[in-house]
Parts: C-alpha cells; structure tokens; sequence
C-alpha cells in the first residue's frame, strides 16, 4: 500500500535542464502544492501549437509519497492528462505497482489479466515479459535483459510498423533518412473481459537517445521531428472539441463494441500508415477461429468518456479495434452499424484531426523519468525504431478496472 505519512517529504532530484516555453500551448503558471510539489508545463517543441496538455512534478521522492501527496498527484493527472517525474531512478516494481494500485483500489490485476501473454497468436504476445515478483507490472523495451528483478533473461523488441502497418516504409529509406511512423495508437485496454484500466504508469530504465523525422504518410503531408523511441500522446478532450456541433450530439448518443479477443481478432489485418485505424480487407480472425469467447464478456462502451475531477468529455475510442457502433436516438431506438469498413471510417474521421503534429505531444524519455498518464482522456503511440546494439528497458503498469468509463447522463446528453 501507499505509505500514508503525514509529514511533507523533500527530494534531492535535480530541476529540469531546459526552459519552459512561456508561449507553449499548454501554458499554465507553474505552482507549488500545499504538500510541496512543484508542478509546472511539460517543455514542447515549436510545432506543438495546439497541445494543451502535459506537466511535470518535481519536489518529492515517489519512494517516500505521502497520502496526501498521492492525492494531489491525482488531481494533477486528471487536470492535465499526463505528467512527468522527473530523477526516480531505481524504483522498485512494487513501488511502481502501489502508485498505479492507488487510482483504483478496488482493481488488482493486468490491465490484459494474467493469461494475455499467452495468447501466442495475439499481436501482444512479443511486447509483454512479466515481472515474477509483481505480476502487474510488465518488462518492455529493447534489446537482451539478464537478472533482472528475477528475470534471468528477457529478449525484448521495441514494436515496429514494419509488423503491422500493410505499406511500411521500406528499409533503406528508413536507415539512410532516419524516419519512423506511428506504430499503433491505442487505449491500453484488453477491451474483452476487463475494464480499461484509469492510468498507466511507465518508469524509464535504460533509455538511447537520438532523433528521427516521423511520417504520417497517409497523403496529408504531415511529418515532425520526434525524440528516438518516444511515446506519443493525443488528447480525446481536444478530439471532442473538434467535432461539429452535430458531431458532438451524436457522439454523445454513440457506444462502439470491441471483438472479443481483439488483439487475436486483428492479427491478420494490418494498419493504415498514421497507425490510427485498420484496412478492412476481410483479414480479421473469424469468430469460431478465436479462443473460447462468451457473449456476456464482449465490451461496449461510450464514445464519450468522463472526466473524474474535471466533468469534461474525451472521445475515447481503439478504433483498430472496434466493432460494431450502436446510435441511441431520443425516441428510444438505436441505430446498429456492423459494416466493419464503415465502423472504421466513423470512428477515423472523428479521430484524426486530434493526432496532427500540432496537436501530438512526444514525449521525450529520460532515464529516471517515471510517467502517470490518464488512460481514459489520452490514445497513446509507440513511434521509432531501434538497431540491435541499442538496449532499451522500462517498467510498465496498468490494473484492469474495477468499474467502466462513465458516459454522459441524459441531462449532459440533452444539453451538449
């Protein structure tokens, strides 16, 4: 559990080595908490005009949080989506586990539950190496691992579009000019059986450094520099904002069910090149070809997401993974649309104005940098690639929920 101290506690991590822009998008005056933490706007590159979100914690030592402390982290996260802590280096898995624990007590287990990784044909199964002591908690990264927290040995591979997207970008071009993609962006969600977890936590171990020039290569022209490796992150906030008055009203009314076993389910099928949906080419895994699945496990959820401290609406959705899409009208009737091609350009449409460039915060990892991020009101992406004498190690944690999203009342239906 947490340690519930009562006393403010003080850290030795050094400050942040490179200036704020005042003028950033996400702009907020940075401030101290009654319980000493210093919380400021995460630093953004020039062609983030439009992220409005993202901060930095600095002034505690996440070994030694308070309760009260925890709980002022919680409300930052909420309020600004992602947040860095910087220099908390060496910590402990279980550690790890006890922070992600405290957003949702009542949850316990992978956010993918303890038989994920055994799906051998899941699109999953080469990303997750478990932690023997605390199961929760996954080893990701690159490169080969030995003893480590009693691992004897772990061949990670960082993903690469190369394995998922139809046309990637060939392997001379992204050698001699140093470009990468979008891998996959996704909600970290079994989206069968389990709730979507409330956060993701995400601790860096060992982290190369380099840049590369990521492509969208989906005939908008959009490209940006990115920091090798990082975690990209776009906001369901802003998507929402984007919509149409008309958009925003049905939105409201929509629910979008997941295959069961969606990441076995999609498999076979391969990705656009922005990563954010599938070609829909007949490729999907038939139903009777899945593991064992049951009606009453396949989930549905809102399109819209509500925010536990602000009230304000994400539209959340993995669109690679999605199904079916069901409209509720006034009346009472609902519209069912379970043509998977037209599901998917819906669901796009709604989504990518919110991941360009100017809207997509990269985050640029740091060893020690330890990373809550709010699963609920961000999509998420894996970008780069790296050679086989880079090693990369991080600890990641999400707990499968103990509850759903909370979708808008009818009163907020009604008045959006």
């Amino acid at each position: 559990m947490i340690e519930t101290k009562t006393t403010t506690t003080t850290t030795n991590a050094a400050p942040m080595t490179f200036p704020v822009q005042i003028t950033a998008s996400n702009a907020f005056e940075p401030y101290i908490t009654s319980h000493g933490l210093r919380i400021s706007p995460a630093p953004l590159p020039s062609h983030n005009t439009d992220v409005s979100f993202g901060a930095v914690i600095e002034g505690i030592d996440l070994r030694e949080i308070t309760k009260e402390q925890f709980q002022e982290i919680r409300t930052a996260v909420f309020e600004h989506q992602v947040v860095c802590f910087p220099n908390q280096h060496n910590l402990p898995p279980q550690t790890q586990y006890e922070i992600t624990h405290g957003f949702d007590p009542e949850s316990s287990t992978y956010g993918h539950g303890n038989s994920s990784n055994k799906q051998k044909n899941s699109i999953l199964h080469p990303d997750l190496h478990t932690v023997p002591a605390v199961p929760q908690v996954q080893l990701i990264g690159h490169g080969v691992i030995q003893n480590h927290y009693g691992l004897p040995e772990a061949r990670l591979k960082h993903p690469h579009h190369r394995s998922f997207h139809r046309d990637p970008i060939s392997v001379e071009e992204e050698h001699e000019k140093q470009v990468t993609r979008f891998y996959r962006w996704h909600i970290d969600a079994a989206l069968y059986d389990y709730n979507p977890p409330v956060v993701t936590t995400l601790s860096a171990i060992s982290v190369p450094r380099g840049t590369q020039t990521l492509r969208y290569d989906d005939k908008s022209g959009h490209e940006m520099p990115v920091p090798l490796g990082s975690t990209a992150f776009a906001s369901g906030y802003k998507m929402f904002d984007l919509l149409s008055d008309e958009q925003k009203k049905t939105s409201a009314r929509t629910r979008v069910q997941y295959f069961p076993h969606a990441y076995v389910a999609i498999n076979k099928a391969r990705a656009l090149p922005n990563g954010l949906s599938m070609y829909s080419e007949g490729l999907e895994v038939p139903k009777d070809k899945l593991p064992d699945w049951e009606e009453s496990k396949i989930k549905t959820f809102p399109l819209l997401w509500k925010n536990p401290v602000t009230g304000k609406f994400a539209l959340q959705t993995h669109g690679c993974c999605a199904e079916k899409i069901y409209i509720d009208h006034p009346d009472g009737s609902t519209t069912v649309i379970d043509d998977l091609a037209k599901v998917r350009e819906i669901l796009y449409n709604y989504q990518r104005p919110g991941i360009n460039p100017e809207r997509v915060y990269c985050h640029d990892w740091k060893e020690g940098d330890f990373v809550i991020f709010n699963n609920r009101g961000l999509i998420h992406c894996i970008t780069g690639a790296y050679n086989d004498n880079q090693t990369r190690v991080f600890h990641q944690c999400n707990l499968a929920a103990s509850h759903p999203p909370l979708g808008p009342t009818a009163e907020e239906i009604a008045s959006i």
